[in-house]
């Protein structure tokens, strides 16, 4: 099933011990199956990847953050676990690394909520 939806995306990233919030209200569409859910929608000049699609790949053990465009990105989120990834930008790539402490997906059929 497939429908056109409302994303909030809410982040706090912290610098040096500092947080910066950031929220972006933007549509997409939601696609629910009973094996995974993605959430697919398109950057824009707001947030610096203007051009840049970003797709939510969630199953019960992992989410996968890919972006493609602008930027080029695969993250892959498995609680517990640290990954290693390249960016690509139109400035050069950079290689990076998450940890992700925490990943609870409330999502149905109809929606719900997701933190990583």
């Amino acid at each position: 099933m497939s429908k056109e939806v409302l994303i909030t995306i809410h982040s706090t990233q912290n610098v040096d011990g500092d947080p910066a919030a950031a929220e972006l209200i933007t549509q997409g569409t939601y696609d629910y199956s009973a094996e995974a859910i993605r959430i697919t929608y398109m950057e824009s000049e707001l947030t610096g990847l203007d051009g840049t699609k970003t797709m939510y790949h969630i199953s019960p053990e992992q989410v996968i953050l890919s972006r493609c465009g602008a930027v080029n990105s695969q993250m892959i989120f498995r609680r517990g676990e640290k990954q290693k990834f390249r960016y690509q930008t139109n400035f050069g790539t950079l290689s990076l690394g998450l940890d992700t402490h925490r990943l609870l997906c409330e999502l149905d059929e109809h929606g719900g909520s997701m933190e990583i």
